[in-house]
């Protein structure tokens, strides 16, 4: 099986890389860059990716770039690329208080665009409401189930937002459309659009750095959040794997 992990940003790709390697003095393959797509590198290449082998599993960990129309475009290249089984948006992000604290993990048992729609007098209409598509990807119910009861995450919807929550307002909106939300995040619901246009189930994973309110900077806890995000990854294998060898077995 063959798994591909999209990140925003190289720090969160390095804690998915240190978390799937098995012992601190592994080395694993040198990052390489795909050779279509938005330059994501210092070199102006293209888009980085890293590689790591474990038992029944393979995964290929990319830095997508921030926002949903980037982390779009940069797993869709890199599916257009090579063959995979299962696509996963992992990063840092906002958590919903008190359900989700910070350095805390979050798996997504839904992936919803919070803010895409329109607003109107009477509210926000998202756009399932106005007729030009879905708003919501759903990740595998046993496959999320297991990631998070392995990673001991709250398992609940995470909200792909274009905008960082940094009022209240905002936030105590956000928590009235979707009062069972985790997290919020900026690239889940590109990645799961690009994983459905070749057919594939999507998961999503994010370590909570801040609280999802008023902007504080002060208070963010960006180290904690990228350390959790490698621990996840470490019991994370294994149940992908797992996972994939039934799903694969099953289709047969």
């Amino acid at each position: 099986m063959r798994a591909l992990v999209v990140t925003a940003v190289a720090a969160e790709a390095d804690s998915v890389t240190t978390g799937l390697t098995p012992h601190p003095d592994t080395f694993g393959p040198e990052p390489r860059t795909l050779p279509l797509g938005h330059p994501r590198t210092k070199s102006g290449e293209g888009y980085l990716i890293n590689r790591r082998d474990l038992p029944g599993i393979a995964f290929d960990v990319l830095v997508g770039g921030v926002g949903p129309a980037a982390a779009a475009a940069g797993t869709a290249t890199a599916l257009a690329l090579a063959d995979y089984s299962l696509v996963v948006s992992a990063g840092i992000g906002g958590g919903f208080a008190p359900a989700a604290p910070l350095g805390s993990l979050v798996v997504a048992d839904a992936i919803v665009a919070a803010d895409l729609g329109a607003e109107t007098p009477d509210g926000f209409l998202d756009v399932t409401e106005l007729g030009f598509g879905h708003s919501v990807h759903l990740p595998p119910a046993e496959l999320a189930a297991r990631a998070a009861e392995a990673t001991g995450a709250l398992l609940a919807p995470v909200l792909t937002v274009s905008t960082v929550t940094g009022t209240a307002a905002r936030a105590a909106a956000l928590a009235a459309r979707h009062p069972m939300a985790g997290a919020e995040a900026m690239e889940g619901f590109g990645v799961a659009e690009a994983a459905a246009a070749h057919g594939l189930p999507v998961l999503e994973i994010r370590a909570v750095s801040n609280a999802v309110g008023p902007r504080d900077r002060a208070a963010w806890r960006i180290g904690d959040a990228l350390t959790a995000l490698a621990d996840g990854f470490r019991v994370l294998g294994p149940v992908l794997a797992n996972w994939g060898e039934r799903h694969e077995h099953d289709h047969r």
